[in-house]
């Protein structure tokens, strides 16, 4: 069987940064840490980090005095950050540098006089987190009839941020409808777009055009996993998504000659490798990576993990 893994797959730079900053925080203050949230949406991230002496709590009164701290990559309301900092609790913020961009594209709309439409999904942390960043109320759109139904005036001064998991192909009809719909309407430029999210969805386009089969290892709360599997099932490849190899179902490959392996942006590495050892159970396998974008991006750390 051929075996061909997208690429680029797996990790993006703010997941790295994030673990990174968890395990340089359980080296230098020992452990237990806490992590508000799931520092990443992956089981496996999740467990090994817990297994060193990180805690994950959903509520910050879960956080014992003076604890060090660290919010997740996906970002927290201002109401989280005042919370903590009432508390005296050393804060570690792994929120991913491009979600922070976010938040700040949306300040400065607010600041302008904007009102503030945010496109992404319902209850999804990152959401919450940036609705919860700008001083004021924002308009969540999750799709083209979520536009039409917004009551605001076609000339009000508008202004439009995006969920960093969605990529460029996810939003521009969203983007399309607002633009029509409002004469005063401003947005980020697309290159802000999260660059993982485009670029890991473009590779599945690519890989699509190749195999019988897509995989796609990732978790089932995982925003941008779902929507690479969505994008494979779009180009006409039965595509599923599996946390590890124990979750791959040999009836899947009952006809396939080829199959396509990706990852979400928060799964590791281990994880395809697992995955194509359980084929490898199946049958002989070949496996060879696809060419693809070479991502080269690193975000610094805390100035407070790297002194000293």
């Amino acid at each position: 069987m051929e075996v061909y893994l997208a690429q680029p797959r797996g990790f993006c730079a703010g997941v790295v940064r994030a673990i990174e900053i968890v395990e340089r925080a359980l080296e230098k203050y020992g452990p237990p840490v806490y992590v508000r949230h799931e520092i990443v949406h992956n089981k496996y991230v999740v467990e090994s980090l817990k297994a060193k002496g990180a805690i994950f709590v959903e509520d910050l009164t879960e956080v014992p005095p003076l604890a060090v701290t660290v919010f997740s990559a996906h970002g927290v309301a201002r109401s989280v950050e005042e919370e903590a900092a009432a508390r005296g609790l050393p804060v570690l913020n792994a929120t991913c540098p491009l979600v922070t961009k976010v938040h700040n594209q949306g300040k400065r709309y607010m600041s302008k006089g904007r009102t503030l439409v945010l496109i992404g999904h319902a209850g999804h942390p990152e959401v919450e987190g940036t609705m919860g960043q700008v001083p004021g109320p924002v308009l969540l759109v999750q799709s083209v009839e979520d536009v039409a139904a917004l009551t605001l005036p076609t000339d009000a001064p508008v202004a439009y941020i995006t969920q960093t998991t969605l990529s460029v192909d996810d939003t521009k009809d969203i983007i399309a409808a607002l633009q029509a719909k409002f004469t005063d309407i401003q947005g980020p430029d697309i290159r802000d777009i999260c660059y993982a999210t485009q670029n890991r969805q473009s590779a599945v386009r690519d890989l699509s055009k190749l195999v019988d089969v897509i995989l796609v290892v990732g978790a089932a709360n995982s925003s941008n996993s779902n929507r690479l599997r969505e994008i494979g099932t779009e180009a006409g490849v039965a595509s599923y998504l599996i946390a590890d190899g124990s979750e791959l179902n040999p009836d899947w490959l009952k006809d396939a000659k080829a199959v396509g392996i990706t990852a979400g942006a928060s799964a590791p590495e281990v994880l395809v490798d697992d995955v194509i050892e359980a084929l490898r159970r199946i049958g002989p396998v070949k496996v060879s990576v696809l060419p693809g974008r070479e991502e080269n991006i690193e975000f610094r750390l805390p100035a407070e993990l790297t002194a000293g």
